[in-house]
């Protein structure tokens, strides 16, 4: 009777199994591999302790957190795990090529170019991409940045932004936090604010310590302090930019844009006074450009300045009765002297006409 009851099993295990191959193998056309669904994936891959160790002696963990893949934005849009992992296509799985965990995430990322293949371009031209070839490979990658299992909006919160960077740039980072821009983005999540991929780019970042990103600067700076509603907003003037761009400083840097774009000058853009990173209110203590520290950041380009050196300067503001009455008044009477003397000169110049005219009437007379 045992022997009865096991035979009937594994008759009807054998018909289960004949029958999971005929949907299996009718649910695709001929010639397709069979491409497991996420489902499929997750119920092997949802187990957190589920590892491998790899030649390198690193532990690679193959866990997959089923409610953080299921946000994703991939996962939203319907693409499931064999897009990427296209060299797995059923189980087990072929054997692990790569020796480290870095080895993979360099081999992996390159399936984002299938559908991200512009942004993709861009990489191959970025800072990174120029130390990677250089032998530093732990130059970040597409899955470093916007992770690969877990990928969600960029700036959703726009602090993650700041955070991502300083999983490499944590000095940087840290130096940003406690700047007048990094307080208001970490404390409020203010819009306004610039993040780290407002002044450095995205995918096509470019190295900051060159003469082109040198003299770019003032315009980059600009996007935002030209912007007379932003600027109104939190009641800052909008004519910095303009005003810089007159001074010596500004003509000096336009020039050398126009002409000489790849030769380092020393002339000062906005962040030789008020600082990269660490740009503070002009009222803080600790800022550059306060009353009390701006000669010291004017010595760091004039060394033998004295203390009268910063009393001459107008700022970025227009020169005004209020603020600056002398410059006011010897402004105001050069403006009037040179319309003055280019009026009498233009009047001079007709008369001279008018006599010509007439002396050479009275001659053709004669």
């Amino acid at each position: 009777m045992v022997m009865l009851k096991r035979s009937l099993g594994n008759i009807m295990l054998g018909l289960l199994t004949v029958l999971g191959a005929f949907l299996l193998s009718s649910s695709v056309k001929a010639g397709d591999v069979y491409q497991p669904t996420d489902e499929y994936c997750l119920s092997c891959h949802a187990d957190p302790d589920l590892s491998i160790t790899l030649p390198s002696g690193e532990t690679l963990s193959l866990f997959v957190d089923p409610e953080m893949h299921g946000v994703s934005v991939h996962t939203d849009a319907g693409i499931e795990c064999h897009a990427c992992h296209t060299d797995i296509n059923s189980h087990p799985h072929p054997e692990m090529q790569y020796t480290s965990t870095r080895e993979l995430s360099r081999n992996y990322y390159l399936a984002c170019r299938q559908c991200h293949a512009i942004n993709y371009e861009k990489t191959l031209d970025s800072m990174h991409a120029q130390i990677a070839e250089e032998g530093n490979l732990d130059a970040p990658v597409c899955t470093d940045c916007h992770s690969a299992h877990y990928v969600q909006e960029p700036d959703n919160p726009r602090s993650l932004i700041s955070e991502t960077c300083g999983q490499c740039h944590a000095e940087i980072n840290e130096t940003y936090i406690q700047s007048v821009h990094g307080g208001d983005l970490i404390k409020d999540e203010n819009p306004d604010v610039p993040v780290c991929t407002d002044c450095h780019g995205v995918h096509n970042i470019q190295d900051p310590r060159t003469a082109q990103f040198h003299v770019a600067t003032p315009e980059l700076c600009a996007d935002c302090h030209a912007d007379e509603d932003l600027m109104n907003k939190y009641g800052l003037s909008s004519d910095v930019y303009d005003i810089y761009d007159l001074s010596w400083h500004g003509v000096d840097v336009s020039v050398y844009k126009a002409r000489w774009p790849t030769i380092w000058h020393e002339s000062a853009v906005c962040t030789d006074c008020h600082g990269v990173h660490n740009i503070l209110s002009t009222h803080d203590p600790e800022s550059m450009v306060n009353p009390e520290n701006l000669l010291g950041t004017c010595q760091q380009c004039h060394e033998d300045v004295g203390p009268n050196w910063t009393e001459a300067w107008t700022g970025h503001h227009e020169i005004s009765l209020e603020r600056t009455p002398y410059l006011f008044y010897v402004n105001n009477f050069y403006k009037t002297f040179t319309y003055l003397v280019l009026g009498l000169s233009v009047v001079y110049v007709v008369l001279q006409i008018i006599r010509n005219t007439v002396n050479r009437a009275r001659r053709s007379m004669r």
